[in-house]
């Protein structure tokens, strides 16, 4: 990438964020559009539009993308990236191309095989994980485990700063397939899963070593016979959901290190997953994922100017 200022763009599944970028990384606007799944088809008019004052202003301008852009359902695919993997690795793996006289670079996606020598993919987390270490440097040394809670929550053990390995848990998306297309979220479509005693005692049946399936009905015979109202019934659906979860990536991680977990995510999530965790002994450590991919997408800039790649 030529120096100068440039488009730096997260441009996921939902939603499209944009800042336009002085050469040192300041921010100098935003903007915003629709996600790859509404501009299918269409995603370089989309792109052009929402940056037509900027390229007006500044001549074409070079952008550097990450998340489903690079999908089989994006502007271009960006294959993935096997781990481990760092900061300069994917920078060496960029996808480019050229829009209306502008260089465009999209980041790839990282691949793995799971303990159980199962294939795993992530697209745009990886550039999160990178903005984590590059605001939080202490995280580059030695062994951490990282969480980014979310429709499908990913794992991703880190060492010396690479991404050594991850793996996905299928977690929002259970919670709201269960609640919205199963008997057990019957009259909770105006309620909101809680923090409290009833997420904690779901969390406490999921670490019990009992497979999910056996616990998930519990939801339902606990309104029945225990007098459960719906509101903690859905917590505690909750609590068995994010549970489960963090009893398989805890798993992932067993015997390198006890130190907190790296929390990504949302307010909200993170104090449902902090205290879950502090039901299985573990600390958690939240960072708001708010600006991170940002910030990942400085750090592979720079490595690109640096490495001149």
């Amino acid at each position: 990438m030529r120096r100068g200022p440039f488009i730096a763009g997260d441009w996921g599944t939902s939603n499209l964020r944009l800042w336009l970028c002085a050469d040192d990384g300041t921010v100098l606007d935003r903007a915003e559009g629709p996600g790859v799944a509404a501009a299918t088809g269409r995603l370089e008019t989309v792109f052009l539009d929402a940056t037509a004052a900027w390229h007006a202003a500044h001549g074409p301008l070079p952008a550097l993308l990450c998340g489903m852009v690079g999908s089989t359902i994006g502007w271009v695919e960006a294959a993935y990236h096997p781990c481990p993997a760092d900061v300069r690795s994917l920078a060496t793996g960029l996808t480019r191309f050229s829009a209306a006289g502008a260089e465009i670079a999209v980041v790839p996606g990282l691949s793995t095989r799971t303990a159980l020598d199962a294939p795993d993919v992530m697209r745009g987390e990886e550039t999160q994980i990178l903005g984590v270490l590059a605001t939080r440097p202490e995280l580059t040394q030695g062994y951490h485990l990282l969480c980014l809670p979310g429709t499908h929550a990913k794992w991703a053990l880190l060492n010396d700063g690479r991404v050594e390995n991850f793996q996905t848990g299928f977690t929002g998306e259970l919670f709201a397939l269960l609640r919205q297309h199963s008997v057990l979220g019957r009259g909770t479509d105006s309620l909101q899963p809680q923090v409290g005693t009833a997420f904690t005692l779901g969390v406490e049946r999921a670490l019990s070593g009992v497979s999910l399936s056996h616990l998930l009905f519990q939801a339902r015979s606990r309104q029945l016979l225990d007098g459960m109202n719906a509101q903690d019934a859905l917590s505690f659906l909750s609590g068995l959901v994010i549970g489960g979860d963090i009893a398989g990536g805890l798993a992932m991680m067993a015997g390198l290190t006890d130190a907190p977990v790296i929390l990504v995510a949302s307010p909200a999530l993170i104090q449902s997953y902090q205290a879950a965790l502090s039901v299985a002994g573990r600390g958690g450590i939240g960072l708001d994922g708010g600006d991170l991919a940002l910030a990942g997408l400085l750090s592979i800039r720079a490595a690109t100017l640096a490495g001149n790649l």
